[in-house]
């Protein structure tokens, strides 16, 4: 380990589920309530659950591999660890981009939240200068980042109780059920399963976030034991939050009925809770949240280019390097940063719609590792201990990915398949011009 390696680990536990957290975007569960309601037939919180158990299996098996492996890059690094360099390329490649993706969605979504708040700045002018920040905070120590990201994640979650409140103050007095105390919200008399699981399927991309944590091994205290915690709570402390959320929202809305725009409903939900003040308050934290995402979906994509440049998938001189200064991945960061100013020209719509192959790519991957590398490679199969750990709770959760990839959007299965055309280029490329990809083992 280099001496520029032990002065960045910096990252407490908190600090990492922090921007965990961050990347998941907590307040997204008012964004989606409308469509997802409008799916489970007014059973949200339900189809919050059943995605929490889905991806707890995925979360598992990333907790199961960064506590085996201190080296970071997520699927990235599983996948080449159990099946070798060139399998590892390939879902490295795909995972790539959801996470570039990722942070031009909040550049997308934060410039159009303050062009709506100051509409004598032109669009392109928030593109520009949110991107900048997040870049320039993205520059500096990581643990600068995680402290920012804090401030922009607590702000929103004193937001979401003080919406909490405000629902209770008004159950009975609203169109919504009449009693805080009730199962309504995840049994309302509909028994159909497919709208939960579609619903379900939707939401499970809510949780990303507990996979990027795996990319800052580097910079985290006691990495192996640290990173394992982290994916894990994560997890769980993402899922109270939505299915709390949820479950309130949806005592006030039992259905779509009250909503002009179900697929814009957050402004709407806020207003009918809280009035028109206190929607401004909300609108503004939504932007905050979304800051926070924008800070933590940069520090992640940045990493894992950085990674993929030291094994020489990209230039090693210049993306395998990192600040003398900082310990951060300057050229990795600016590089997201001018992705992301791709915002100008490009719709939240058409983005969006491209995201979650590279997700669902990596899932598969990740949990088909933990198989690969523990049950088959160290052969360690015997006791129920080691079937249940190797083999079923894997397969199981392969299982639940494969419910995923069926509802997975058109343009992002056809996007997908060019991006990974691509990376099939970029391969056989390095291939035929002896450019060996050398797996990194510094940890």
């Amino acid at each position: 380990m280099h001496d520029n390696d032990i002065q960045r680990k910096k990252l407490s536990l908190w600090q990492v589920l922090i921007i965990g957290i961050a990347y998941m975007t907590p307040m997204t569960v008012f964004d989606t309530f409308g469509i997802v309601s409008g799916i489970t037939h007014g059973r949200v919180p339900l189809a919050y659950l059943l995605a929490l158990v889905a991806m707890l299996l995925t979360a598992f098996s990333y907790a199961r591999f960064s506590r085996h492996s201190a080296k970071p890059g997520s699927a990235y690094t599983y996948t080449t660890d159990s099946c070798g360099a060139n399998a590892g390329f390939m879902v490295g490649w795909c995972a790539l981009l959801d996470y570039i993706l990722l942070p031009l969605i909040n550049a997308l979504l934060i410039s159009i939240y303050l062009e709506a708040l100051f509409p004598s700045i032109p669009y392109w002018a928030w593109v520009m200068i949110a991107t900048s920040v997040v870049t320039l905070i993205n520059c500096f120590r990581i643990h600068i980042l995680a402290n920012i990201s804090l401030i922009f994640v607590l702000a929103p979650t004193l937001l979401m109780m003080v919406f909490v409140y405000l629902v209770i103050k008004g159950i009975g007095t609203s169109q919504g059920y009449e009693h805080v105390l009730t199962m309504t919200p995840l049994i309302n008399g509909d028994h159909s399963i497919a709208p939960l699981v579609a619903g379900a399927s939707i939401l499970c991309f809510s949780y990303l976030g507990f996979d990027a944590v795996t990319t800052m091994s580097h910079e985290t205290k006691d990495p192996q034991k640290t990173i394992p915690r982290a994916v894990i709570l994560t997890t769980l402390i993402g899922g109270c939050i939505f299915f709390t959320a949820s479950w309130f929202i949806q005592l006030y809305f039992p259905n779509n009925l009250r909503f002009n725009n179900p697929s814009e409903a957050l402004p709407e939900i806020v207003l009918y809770v809280g009035g028109v003040f206190f929607q401004s308050v909300f609108l503004c934290g939504q932007i905050m949240n979304t800051f926070a995402s924008g800070l933590a979906t940069h520090a992640s994509a940045s990493r894992l280019i950085h990674i993929m440049g030291r094994d020489n998938i990209f230039p090693k001189a210049i993306f395998g390097q990192t600040s003398r200064r900082f310990g951060t991945p300057i050229y990795s960061v600016l590089v997201i940063g001018l992705i992301s100013c791709l915002a100008i020209f490009l719709s939240l719509d058409t983005v969006v719609s491209l995201i979650s192959f590279g997700a669902l790519i990596a899932f598969t991957a990740v949990n088909f590792s933990v198989f690969m590398f523990f049950y088959i490679k160290q052969k360690q199969r015997h006791g129920i201990k080691n079937i249940f750990l190797n083999l079923i709770v894997p397969w199981l959760s392969v299982l639940t990915i494969v419910c995923l990839w069926f509802n997975l959007d058109a343009a992002a299965l056809q996007f997908g398949f060019i991006w990974l055309t691509f990376g099939l280029a970029l391969f056989i490329y390095k291939k035929l011009t002896k450019q060996n990809i050398t797996i990194n083992e510094a940890c």
